[in-house]
């Protein structure tokens, strides 16, 4: 765990560039905003007691136009009370929305940059698992919580300041009588105030201190297992096809069990926090009132000023307590906090590998040249297993090259080429301004119209409606012409054939100079992969082609081969 110090620094760093954000002008005076009706709440709740004082004093008085004048007041109270109420709400949650919109699009520029979010799975400095949940639950939680604590905490420290003042006046001098001696002491109630929330803040962050492991814990238990419920929806078919329901449930169980291990932790941490507060909460109530009727009884004070006193009391210890009532909140928002920083830091420490000068990284260049070059590569496994050594090889424009060998080693070698596996040594040479159009086994296809799936990452209107339906009737699919305008999960409800046959769509629409097929109709058999082959050769010329493949009649379209 980290220091508390560190902590709140690494957080500020994270986040607090946000005042200074491009919209900084209205971010700032919404802050200012929240911080004037803070205060203006804090001066309602002093306005309140002092109503309660003067409503008291009318009835120990028995006067009943000074009844209708404490309801006149009230209803003045009442008017202000909501519009401060409403106004402070919506500004709170404006400034709320805004600092998570802008912190997440600042951990999601970081992760979708460059292929980081694939490369950061494959480090392990820090805890960085479920980025998602930590992207869209943790960063909400990290800066809603923050502006509930901060103006909760605000609020507090000016309710300590109000309060202690009309406490110590109402308290007035009493003599301590110790037998031997006496002991005049002025606010007496202030000083049982803050010895009565020392003890219990004491007591109360004793009580609840596991809970901040726990939170912690259930926070990536639950991730673990929505996140196992997800990849079986994903590959519902093929566990279906395979009959691996029992093996399903067994591991959904097993995750649910831990669940369980840690609910019951967290269980045991609720309960002393509850236990606690329970007790805190009855005593609260009534030891004010014990307190203060001593000077009441004696005539030294009217009933209203005893009920102001008690609310005082009560409104000083509340602000004084503010750690305990808030140590759930505190809890749950750092341990938010450092899942997002946890992230952040894996994030930045593969930024740092990557740019650090290492005769074991595969080193990336675009000298001014229309060729692929590998020049002394080396590819190896994390371990630092060398899988491939010195090759030394160039691809000319134009040229079709197979890639044969063991498949995985293959596709290492493409990532290689992607910048997406940086492990080993060497240097592949890119040619210059001539992006390289990957094709994996399967294609990506979005939760989108069929229209916008097949067009990824661009958006239809860069493209001609009528090339796209041509295109489909080429690679074979003229039953999904009328289905362009339709929205699906079409990486679930396609075939695996149909999906390599709009990869092949997407190809001919791009039109790219270079292509990478990665086993991308293995789904098909040896005469529709050819047919594939040939229209790529077709329509494509004076591409580029390397291609992993286990078909023999694949050869025919390629003038060479590499063996890894």
């Amino acid at each position: 765990m980290q220091g508390q110090s560190g902590f709140l620094i690494q957080f500020i760093r994270l986040a607090g560039p946000f005042w200074n954000s491009e919209n900084k002008g209205i971010i700032r005076k919404r802050t200012l905003a929240l911080i004037i009706l803070t205060v203006l709440q804090m001066v309602l709740a002093v306005v309140i007691t002092e109503w309660s004082a003067a409503l008291f004093d009318a009835l120990e008085q028995r006067s009943m136009s000074g009844l209708f004048k404490q309801i006149g007041l009230l209803v003045l109270i009442f008017a202000a009370s909501m519009g401060v109420t409403y106004m402070h709400l919506t500004v709170k949650r404006r400034l709320q929305i805004g600092w998570r919109s802008w912190l997440t699009e600042r951990v999601v520029g970081k992760w979708m940059k460059n292929g980081r979010h694939y490369l950061v799975t494959h480090i392990q400095t820090v805890a960085h698992d479920n980025p998602d949940e930590r992207i869209a639950e943790d960063i909400r939680i990290a800066t809603d919580q923050a502006i509930e604590l901060s103006h909760s905490l605000f609020y507090s420290l000016l309710l300590l300041l109000s309060f202690a003042k009309i406490l110590w006046t109402l308290s007035g001098n009493v003599i301590l009588d110790l037998g031997v001696f006496e002991i005049p002491v002025s606010g007496y109630l202030v000083w049982m105030a803050i010895i009565y929330s020392a003890v219990a803040s004491v007591l109360g962050w004793w009580a609840g201190r596991p809970l901040t492991l726990t939170t912690n814990a259930m926070q990536t238990v639950e991730a673990n297992f929505r996140f196992g419920l997800v990849k079986a929806r994903e590959n519902s078919q093929a566990i279906a096809l395979l009959r691996g329901e029992a093996s399903e449930q067994k591991r959904f169980l097993g995750l649910f069990q831990d669940i369980t291990s840690v609910y019951d932790q967290q269980t045991g941490a609720w309960a002393n926090i509850l236990l606690f507060n329970s007790g805190y909460s009855v005593l609260s109530m009534a030891f004010p009132i014990l307190i203060a009727a001593p000077r009441f009884i004696l005539g030294s004070i009217t009933l209203g000023a005893m009920m102001q006193a008690v609310q005082a009391f009560q409104q000083l210890s509340g602000a004084l307590s503010w750690p305990v009532n808030n140590m759930a909140g505190i809890a749950q928002w750092r341990a938010s906090v450092e899942r997002v920083l946890g992230l952040v830091k894996a994030l930045e420490d593969l930024e740092q590998e990557i740019a650090r000068p290492d005769p074991q990284r595969i080193l990336i260049e675009k000298p001014e040249q229309s060729t692929l070059r590998f020049r002394d590569l080396c590819i190896s496994k994390h371990n630092g297993e060398v899988i491939v050594s010195g090759l030394n090889d160039e691809i000319r424009q134009g040229e079709h090259v197979i890639i044969s060998g063991d498949a995985s080693t293959g596709a290492k070698l493409f990532k290689a080429i992607a910048g997406l596996w940086p492990w080993g040594c060497g240097r592949i040479e890119l040619p210059d301004q001539e992006p390289m159009f990957f094709m994996p086994p399967r294609p990506y296809l979005p939760d989108a119209t069929l229209e916008a799936a097949i067009c990824y990452p661009k958006t239809p209107e860069s493209f001609n409606p009528d090339l796209i339906k041509d295109l489909l009737k080429l690679a074979g699919l003229e039953d999904l012409q009328g289905q362009l305008g339709q929205s699906d999960s079409w990486d679930k409800n396609l075939t695996r054939e149909q999906q390599q046959r709009l990869g092949l769509v997407r190809l001919l629409l791009y039109r790219p100079k270079w292509i990478l097929l990665q086993e991308a109709f293995d789904s098909l058999d040896p005469d529709g992969e050819e047919a594939m082959l040939r229209l790529i050769s077709q329509e494509l010329p004076d591409a580029t082609l390397l291609t992993i493949t286990n078909q023999p009649t694949a050869e025919a379209f390629h003038h060479r081969r590499i063996v890894l």
